[in-house]
């Protein structure tokens, strides 16, 4: 059937996409057998160089699998790329460049619902920078298979200039017009078919029959009338080996010749083949299929079909380094788990090293349950081998891992265990390594002298990891309780890391870094983050990309971009699944934000913040909760109570930005005065140096909090100011708090807030201020502003003043530059 019916559209969207001048990425989605494929082999027909490759449907896909389709035609670099392992970044830099060579080059990637990790990093890096590729990308997928988890879920949202096309049923006209020449009941053909193009054609390839129930039941009704040979080569390639004579397979239409050599036209086709096959036809194919060489995941897939235990124990963890070295971990994880459930017969020491290695993928990919099960059998397995320096090192990283879980007092324990059994073996980097967990046991705790004092033991150590490690932890506490040096430790942890290429430490550096900048507001280090998520991303590493993520959100949040705090932190509620200190992080922020707009849902996320910080002693679970509740609750017009116990902590622990928080919203909920150590601006703000205290932050990049320290003066400039920020900001509940405060001081003309024009302006701007920032970009001075607007200048002026003000900048110049970036003005 060589039409293609109801796809002239999408036809036409390829072709424009394909004459755009520039990249253009292309999200081809439908259901399976919906015609896809059918379409795409349409629209490259005649097409001068088309790069074309597919996932895998195994379960575990092969690392780069489209890529190494593509390669195996261009050769050259790619293949080179591809054969090695390579970083998912070489090989979008070497898809780049080929179309450099070959502007107009159209490059297919298949399936990619079945996409392995680094395959959708690839993705992801030439989706952000598509537009300067000369290239047009066209992804392919099943948009009736993603879950909400689903890892493609994250490219989805990540390109949002791409150009979304769907391939839907065909109408029921389109089926009658199909099924006319064969005298089939067309509605009955639709009816049991919902239009699927598939099931459609393989019913109507077989017209003497009755319309089957089943696709199951009309491809095997094909390949009955095959002879022998063509029914056992449709069964070899189902399998994915290549028969010797596929010619009368190929006639049959069941299966094509395309890029990659033969294959089935539709895989639920490939599945039906493989389905019918008896176990034993089944077990040999799949061993005829471990003689032929190929990558290490397709063959452990095959030794595990065959049952043959030697040929996985070769193969999987074979395949699982070669997936780690590409980033792709949830795929290593998978091939360790492959490998350990045929090796119950290895020595306990081989075992072993396997659990602690799929515990460490699993680690990475937010697998954390999995991890710490994987690794407590480890360290039974070295228990029994007698080999006290393994176990102590296998409980050290269970102790992290037990934190990043939640189970704080289970790792304290475990980890003080590692240390005593260490401290009882000739000195070396585990023992090392198990003070620099203790150096971080106290980090977490933020007890400062015993962080610096188990760090410096580690230190003695010239292990790159414990370095790296120990330098981590000093620097973190150093910034978390601003010493300056602390930047210095962090970032030579940073670049110990990379150069040693320890990949989960990177993403620590980042981690910690975003945890110190937001607790102490330095902002000025906020650059930071985009180059975190990118690293964390290019790595594979999920968690750490969450934590970047929802530290952002905190920015974004503080930084009075509300909406931009919200995405973050819905992004790390959809995504993250076994860390409670992200969800906490990502709840605190979502509900402050909705507690500062004013929205009726904001406590059920402050609720459930409350609920995982409970039995939690640290201030990283605590504040976050405390802080934002307390505030929540001035905003309703109450005193909390619920941050008690985190106020004395915090004092306990010197640490000053979370008790100087606490105790101003105390103040500005009526509370007692208190006097504390604590850090400027809250200090000024305490001792009743409101305007002095507002500069501070917003010097900071803070505009919240300087109008939240404005709202406690009695003056009435002061809270004038506070106002207007807050009604600039969207917050609703603080502005009405002040607007109160005033009418209470006798101020009869309160402002009611900017107009719905300037509510709905990116940068809150005026209509007249939005006209004079037009002519601000153009380099025009007042003088001329006023006599284009027939204004005074001293109007202007103040116009001026007020952009420079809500667009957060210094200075005319950057007011233009930032009206460029953020495409503020579009003529």
């Amino acid at each position: 059937m060589g039409e293609l019916a109801e796809r002239d559209g999408q036809l036409a969207a390829l072709g424009e996409a394909a004459s755009a001048g520039h990249g253009v990425l292309v999200l081809l989605g439908g259901e399976a057998g919906s015609g896809k494929t059918a379409l795409l082999r349409r629209f490259a027909a005649g097409r001068p160089r088309v790069l074309w490759g597919s996932c895998d449907p195994l379960f575990t896909p092969r690392p780069l699998g489209p890529f190494a389709d593509m390669a195996r035609g261009t050769g050259g670099e790619l293949l080179e790329l591809v054969d090695g392992g390579a970083r998912a970044y070489r090989i979008a830099d070497a898809l780049v460049r080929a179309s450099e060579a070959a502007p107009g080059t159209i490059i297919v990637v298949e399936d990619v619902h079945w996409a392995d990790e680094a395959t959708l990093d690839v993705l992801s890096l030439l989706g952000r920078r598509i537009e300067t590729i000369p290239a047009l990308v066209v992804v392919t997928y099943r948009d009736d298979e993603l879950d909400r988890f689903h890892p493609l879920r994250r490219l989805l949202g990540e390109t949002a200039t791409a150009r979304r096309l769907s391939v839907p049923p065909l109408s029921a006209a389109a089926v009658a017009g199909l099924a006319e020449p064969y005298g089939v009941d067309a509605a009955e053909l639709h009816r049991t078919t919902g239009g699927n193009p598939f099931f459609v054609t393989e019913v109507l390839a077989t017209p003497e029959e009755r319309i089957p129930a089943t696709v199951r039941d009309a491809v095997m009704a094909r390949a009955s009338r095959l002879s022998p040979e063509a029914t056992a080569a449709l069964e070899e390639i189902a399998i994915g080996l290549t028969p010797d004579d596929p010619g009368e397979a190929l006639n049959s239409g069941i299966v094509e010749d395309g890029p990659g050599g033969v294959a089935f036209r539709h895989e639920l086709a490939r599945q039906a083949i493989e389905q019918s096959l008896t176990p034993s036809r089944r077990v040999a194919l799949h061993r005829r299929a471990l003689e032929t060489p190929g990558d290490p995941a397709t063959l452990a897939h095959h030794a595990e079909a065959a049952g043959d235990t030697a040929a996985v124990l070769r193969f999987a963890p074979a395949a699982a380094r070669r997936a780690a070295s590409s980033g792709a971990h949830r795929e290593a994880a998978a091939q360790y788990a492959r490998a350990l459930r045929f090796g119950g017969a290895l020595p306990a020491e081989e075992r072993a090293e396997l659990l602690e290695r799929r515990s460490y993928e699993c680690y990475l990919t937010d697998q954390m349950d999995a991890s710490i099960d994987a690794l407590e059998q480890a360290v039974e397995l070295w228990r029994a081998t007698g080999d006290h320096v393994r176990r102590g090192a296998a409980m050290s990283q269970l102790s992290r891992e037990l934190w990043c879980l939640g189970r704080t007092s289970d790792s304290n324990r475990i980890g003080g265990e590692a240390l005593r059994l260490l401290e009882a073996q000739p000195p070396g980097p585990e023992l090392a390594d198990a003070c620099s967990v203790l150096a971080a046991t106290h980090m977490n705790a933020e007890r400062f002298e015993q962080t610096v004092t188990w760090a410096e033991r580690a230190l003695r150590d010239p292990d790159p990891t414990v370095q790296v490690h120990s330098l981590n932890n000093l620097g973190t506490m150093q910034l978390l309780t601003g010493r300056p040096e602390g930047w210095d430790n962090l970032s030579r942890s940073l670049e110990l890391a990379e150069a040693a290429g320890l990949d989960d430490h990177i993403g620590r550096a980042y981690i910690h870094l975003g945890w110190a900048m937001t607790r102490t507001r330095a902002y000025h280090l906020a650059p930071w983050l985009d180059r975190g998520l990118e690293a964390c991303r290019k790595l594979g590493l999920e968690a750490w990309e969450y934590y970047v993520v929802v530290y952002r959100a905190r920015f974004h949040l503080d930084s009075g971009r509300t909406g931009e705090a919200v995405e973050d932190a819905e992004y790390v509620l959809r995504s993250a699944r076994s860390v409670p200190l992200l969800r906490l992080l990502a709840l605190t922020v979502l509900g402050l934000a909705r507690a500062r707009r004013g929205d009726p849902h904001r406590w059920s996320a402050l609720d459930e913040a409350l609920t995982l910080a409970k039995g939690q002693t640290e201030l990283q679970y605590l504040a976050p909760v405390a802080t934002a509740r307390a505030e929540a609750a001035w905003l309703d017009g109450r005193t909390s109570t619920d941050e008690n116990d985190t106020f004395a902590l915090a004092v306990k622990r010197d640490a000053r930005w979370v008790s100087g928080e606490l105790a101003w919203l105390r103040r500005l909920a009526g509370g007692p005065e208190i006097k504390i150590k604590t850090v400027s601006p809250y200090a000024r703000q305490l001792a009743g140096e409101q305007r002095a205290a507002a500069t501070e932050w917003t010097r900071l990049g803070c505009p919240y909090d300087a109008a939240l320290a404005l709202a406690g003066s009695d003056d009435e400039g002061d809270l004038r100011r506070a106002l207007s920020e807050f009604q600039r900001l969207g917050a609703k509940p603080a502005a009405a708090i002040v607007s109160r405060r005033l009418r209470a001081l006798g101020v009869r003309d309160v402002p009611r807030g900017p107009r719905a024009e300037t509510a709905r302006h990116p940068a809150s701007l005026t209509r007249r201020e939005a006209e004079v920032l037009a002519f601000l970009r153009r380099g025009e001075p007042d003088a001329e502003i006023a006599a284009r607007l027939h204004l005074s200048e001293k109007t202007v002026h103040h116009h001026v003043s007020a952009i420079l003000r809500k667009m957060g900048v210094a200075n005319r110049r950057e007011a233009a530059s930032e009206a460029t970036r953020r495409g503020l003005i579009t003529s």
